[in-house]
This record gives C-alpha cells, structure tokens and sequence, in this order.
C-alpha cells in the first residue's frame, strides 16, 4: 500500500524562528550566571517592531535589548529591506517575576509536595523510527537538511542573493511503511529584486535540492521553487512571527502526536520542553537497542506532582513486548521526575539557542540525543 507523508522545515529567519532564538538567547544567558533561574519569555516580531514579555526570576544581570540585537544580527537581519533591522528595530519589553503560586509547586520543599514538582499539567510525547540513521521521520529530516542548506549558502555566499527567510517542504512516498522516494520538494526562499526566477530555480535545484535529496529522487520528483513566482518581502515586514509556533517543526513533522507545548523561552523545570527531551530519549533508546522498529512515548503531568501521572507507549506493532511489558521496561530504566530527567541531561546548562532553528532532535551533540544501552529487556515468561 502506497501513501504520501509530508513534513515541512523553515529557516533560522522565518519570523517564527528569530522569536525562538530570541527567547532561547534570553534563558541561555540567564543559565550561564544564574543556572535556577526561572524563565518563560515570548517574543512577538513584526516588522521594524520586536515585543519581549514573559516572566522571569534570576539572579543574571541581563541586557535583553542587547541579547536581541545580537541574536537578529547573527541571522542576517542587518538591513531593514530584508524584513527588519537588527540595530534600528524598536524593542519593547514587559517582564515580571514567575508567579509564586506557580514557583512553591516547582521548588523543592515548598508547595503541598515536598520533591521538585512539574512546572505545569501536560502531556509530552516522543517518537522514533529506524528509517534514518538519526531515527527521525525521512521527511522532516530531510525538510530539515534543506533549510540548514539554504542557510549555509546565503551565509557562505554561495548564493549571495539569497535572504534569510525561507521553508521547504518534502513530501516522502512509502509503500508498506518504507520510505520509498520523494515524490515533490518545495522550497520557498527570501531573494534580492534583482535575481531572475529562472536563475534562482536553477541554483536552488542544483545547489540545494540534488546534494540534499539525490538519494531519494527519480525522474517523477517534482520541484516546485517558490511558486509564487517571487519572494522579496520576507521576514517580519512580509508576516508576524511568535515564539513556539512551530511546534510540528521543532519535533516530528506532523509525524506521531504532539502535547501543545512549544519549547523555545521555557527553562527546563517546565515539562513541556525537559518532559519532551526525555520521551523522545526514551524512544530514541528503544529504537537503537532494536527493542521496536518505531516508537511513539508518552507521558504527562500534573502541575507541582513529580512522579509522572501516566505513562504510554505504541510501537505500531514492530515490538515482541506487550505494551504493558514495554512500560514496565520504561519505568525500569528511565527516571522520569522533573528533577531526575534535568539531572540527567544537565539540562541547567546554556544549551538552548541551539536548537531553536531546524529541530529539537536532529543534533546528535545534544544530551537527549544520546542512546541508553538497554541490554536486559526480555520481559516474557
């Protein structure tokens, strides 16, 4: 049986991204002084306009205007016609303390429970499969290697044209659950006036399209290169951007369920993002250890309550064990309190900025990432 799945990327300068890395760049410098601080910051960009808000306990001294002109500086964002201005942009910001009613539940020894409890109620879900080496869905991952593609190039002036907004979306075949091949590839990118469209479609095809997909591509791959025939007003100027918008970017391309949490301006005592990075460890740890062949893991929460409030796992039939046997497996080799998964990872460090661009989990060097070796897991009998 034939299907088509179809994932979606987006550059480090779509609108929705520069809020991320913003609000990631925030809590990455309040870790790296103050590594209890509290964060929760947003952004919203429109325009030569960047509004700030959230709520934040730290001991850090911040010069948040600064981290955000650095931050769109660092994308490209240094002229005002490419969407906005990273030294004339106007910068607004309305911050507050964490409400205490919310910091009792996530300290430890106050609230109703004395351990370290969830930073909020939720449910978090990850997911695995065997058919890339990174174990990601093909079609995000690809999606992913397009944008990241798109960027170096426009960076290293390899297509000097190019500019900092932009998206791609793979459209993957499967038969039988394989991935098969690509059947459509588009990419939408930010340009300069003066490009011709047919020059354009060529260096993008060429340049980015082949070297990324060659593997997966046949004469019946369709390549549409921005369709609308041009891209020039771009960035904020052409749409508003918010953190945590693109959520199914960020984790697995429409693939699996997600919870609603985004991650981007969270520190890692709120369950959203640290009870996210541990599903997909666990997931990513069945996969590896052969245990399934995909993966999806789920967990939630309740608000100030450390231990998990349940647990749940599907391996799409791929697996020898039970569901109730891979769940007992979890809770055997898997510490899943708020505390214990931010020891495990170090999760207090500054490592966010990183993956506010091009997924959560497609950066091999994150702690996440990493695979536990499950080498007792016959649970029959």
């Amino acid at each position: 049986m034939k299907k088509l799945i179809t994932s979606e990327s987006v550059t480090e300068g779509h609108p929705d991204k520069i809020c991320d890395q913003i609000s990631d760049a925030i809590l990455d410098e309040c870790l790296s002084q103050d590594p209890n601080s509290r964060v929760a910051i947003e952004c919203l960009v429109k325009s030569n306009n960047l509004v700030i808000a959230g709520e934040l306990t730290t001991k850090a001294n911040l010069n948040i205007e600064d981290i955000a002109r650095t931050t769109l500086r660092d994308i490209g964002y240094t002229k005002l016609k490419y969407g906005i201005d990273a030294d004339s942009c106007k910068i607004t910001t309305i911050i507050e303390q964490q409400s205490p009613d919310i910091s009792q539940g996530v300290t430890e020894g106050e609230g109703l429970h004395k351990e370290q409890g969830a930073g909020d109620q939720g449910m978090m879900y990850g997911y695995a499969t065997d058919e890339t080496e990174e174990l990601m869905p093909l079609s995000i991952y690809l999606a992913h290697k397009l944008t990241k593609k798109l960027s170096e190039l426009r960076k290293n002036n390899t297509i000097p044209y190019l500019r900092p907004d932009g998206k791609a979306q793979v459209s993957v075949e499967y038969d039988h659950s394989k991935p098969k091949r690509v059947d459509t590839i588009i990419i939408s990118t930010q340009h300069d006036e003066e490009i011709e469209y047919e020059a354009l479609k060529e260096d993008v095809i060429e340049h980015i399209i082949k070297p990324v997909c060659k593997k997966y591509i046949d004469e019946n791959t369709k390549f549409l290169v921005n369709p609308t025939g041009k891209f020039i007003i771009g960035g904020p100027e052409g749409d508003a951007g918010v953190t945590g918008r693109k959520i199914i970017v960020d984790t697995y391309g429409g693939i699996g369920r997600h919870g609603g949490g985004a991650f981007s301006g969270k520190d890692p005592s709120k369950v959203d993002r640290s009870g996210a990075y541990a599903t997909r460890h666990i997931a990513k740890s069945l996969v590896a250890n052969k245990i399934c062949k995909k993966c999806e893991v789920g967990i939630s929460y309740a608000i100030g309550v450390a231990e998990p409030v349940s647990i749940f796992v599907d391996s799409f039939g791929t697996s020898e064990l039970s569901e109730d046997e891979l769940i007992e497996l979890i809770k055997e080799n898997f510490r899943l309190k708020p505390a214990e998964i931010i020891s495990q990872f170090d999760l207090k460090k500054p490592i966010y900025k990183k993956t506010a661009a091009y997924g959560h989990f497609s950066n091999q060097e994150l702690p996440w990432e990493k695979i536990k070796k499950i080498s007792n897991y016959s649970l029959k009998g």
